[in-house]
C-alpha cells in the first residue's frame, strides 16, 4: 500500500486545525475549526482560500500540439487564443469520460493541461500513449502548488498583493508571470465554486509564504476552507466531479455538457463516432436536478425509483446552504427527465418524494465577466 502523499501546505493545514482525511491518496483537510458551513458561507460572501496543489499538471508542448490536442479532446482548441483557456473533456474510444480538465493555451505550440488529482497519472499515460514522437509530453504536477482564492472579494484581497491589474484578466483567461507577493505566479480567473475569483499557481516551494500572505491580506474577509465546502460549492453552481456527474461509464453528453463536445469541428477526436451515434440514436439516460419534497438527505448511488421500480441513480445529492434546500442530480431516462415528473429516491432504504426541476440551482451573475 502506498504512501499518502501530502501538498507543501500540509503543515498549514495542520496549524489551524484542520481535520485531514485521504483524499484520492492525498492527506487533505475536509475542514477547518470553523466547519463546512462557515466556509461555504464565507466563500459565497466574501472569499475562501483553497489548496488545491493535489491537482495535475501536464504540458504539451511542439510544433503539432494543437493538432494533437484537437484529436484527444472534445472541445475545438483552435478557438482560443493565447493566454484563453477552455473547459474540456477526454474522452475514450466509447464516448466515456478520461477526465475533464482545463486548457492553459500560450501559444499554438505551448500547452499546460490542468487535471483532476486523482486521474493524473492515468491521463497523462494516456496522453503520452496517443502523443505523437515529436511532441513533448511531462508531467510537472510536483513543480507546481495552486491555491485558488474564490468569492467576491476575492479580486480585492488578491490586488493588494500584486502590481498586476487583476480587473484586466477575463473570465477564462490568465496571465503567467505574475508577482503576487513577492513570487512568480500563473494567475487565472477561473474556479470551481460558482464564484468569481482567481486560481493561482506558484512554485511548489513559494506555497506557503503565498497562502500566509493571502490570509493575511484577507484578514477577517477570507478563510481557509477545506474539501467539505469546496464540494458544496461546486454541487451548488451545478459543477460536475468525476466519478459522479462523469466517468468512464458516463458520456459528456448524458451529464449535460454536450456545450464543450464540439461534433461539427473538422478534427476527428477520440470518441467522437461513439459519441454522434450516441447523439443520433438517442441517449437513454440523462443528468436531472432533484428537489425533494420530503425530509431526507440523497447522497450519491442512492437509487431513483418510479412506482417502486428503480429507473435511475443520484450522482450527488448534499444540502444546498446558499438555496436553504436539499438537492440532488441523478441520470435518468429521458421520459422521466420532465420538469415537474415525480419520482421517489431511496434514502436509507426509504423512499423520498422528489421532483424533477430545471434551472434550481446556484448562479453567480458576476462569471458573465
Amino acid at each position: 500500500m502506498s504512501a499518502l502523499k501530502r501538498t507543501p501546505l500540509y503543515e498549514k493545514h495542520v496549524e489551524l486545525q484542520g481535520k485531514i482525511v485521504d483524499f484520492g491518496g492525498w492527506e487533505l483537510p475536509v475542514q477547518y475549526a470553523t466547519g463546512v458551513l462557515a466556509e461555504h458561507r464565507k466563500t459565497r460572501e466574501s472569499a475562501g482560500l483553497f489548496d488545491v496543489s493535489h491537482m495535475g499538471e501536464i504540458i504539451v508542448r511542439g510544433a503539432g500540439a494543437e493538432d494533437f490536442l484537437q484529436s484527444i479532446l472534445s472541445n475545438d482548441v483552435s478557438k482560443i487564443a493565447p493566454k484563453e483557456t477552455q473547459y474540456n473533456i477526454m474522452c475514450y474510444e466509447n464516448g466515456g469520460c478520461v477526465d475533464d480538465l482545463i486548457v492553459y493555451k500560450y501559444s499554438e505550440t505551448d500547452y499546460l493541461l490542468v487535471v483532476n488529482a486523482s486521474n493524473t497519472d492515468k491521463d497523462f499515460d494516456w496522453i503520452a500513449k496517443h502523443a505523437p514522437e515529436t511532441l513533448t509530453v511531462e508531467n510537472v504536477s510536483s513543480q507546481f502548488a495552486q491555491l485558488a482564492i474564490q468569492g467576491p472579494n476575492a479580486e480585492k484581497i488578491l490586488q493588494t498583493l500584486t502590481d498586476a491589474d487583476l480587473s484586466a484578466i477575463r473570465f477564462f483567461h490568465f496571465e503567467a508571470d505574475v508577482v503576487v507577493a513577492g513570487k512568480v505566479c500563473i494567475v487565472s480567473r477561473t474556479g470551481y465554486t460558482g464564484e468569481d475569483g482567481f486560481e493561482v499557481y506558484c512554485d511548489s516551494a513559494d506555497a506557503v509564504e503565498l497562502w500566509d500572505a493571502i490570509l493575511k491580506a484577507g484578514g477577517d474577509e477570507i478563510c481557509p476552507v477545506g474539501l467539505g465546502a469546496r464540494d458544496s460549492l461546486r454541487f451548488e453552481a451545478k459543477l460536475p466531479l468525476y466519478g459522479h456527474e462523469i466517468s468512464a461509464e458516463i458520456s459528456p453528453l448524458e451529464a449535460r455538457l454536450g456545450f464543450f463536445v464540439k461534433l461539427d469541428k473538422e478534427a476527428d477526436f477520440i470518441g467522437k463516432e461513439a459519441l454522434k451515434a450516441q447523439k443520433a440514436e438517442g441517449l437513454k439516460r440523462v443528468l436531472c436536478e432533484l428537489e425533494p419534497i420530503d425530509r431526507g438527505i440523497p447522497r450519491a448511488e442512492c437509487e431513483v425509483c418510479v412506482n417502486g421500480e428503480k429507473v435511475g441513480v443520484v450522482t450527488t445529492g448534499v444540502p444546498a446552504p446558499t438555496l436553504g434546500k436539499n438537492l440532488a442530480l441523478a441520470l435518468l431516462p429521458p421520459q422521466y427527465a420532465e420538469p415537474e415528473t415525480q419520482v421517489e429516491i431511496m434514502v436509507r432504504n426509504k423512499p423520498i418524494r422528489a421532483l424533477v426541476k430545471k434551472g434550481i440551482f446556484y448562479r453567480k451573475k458576476t462569471l458573465a465577466r
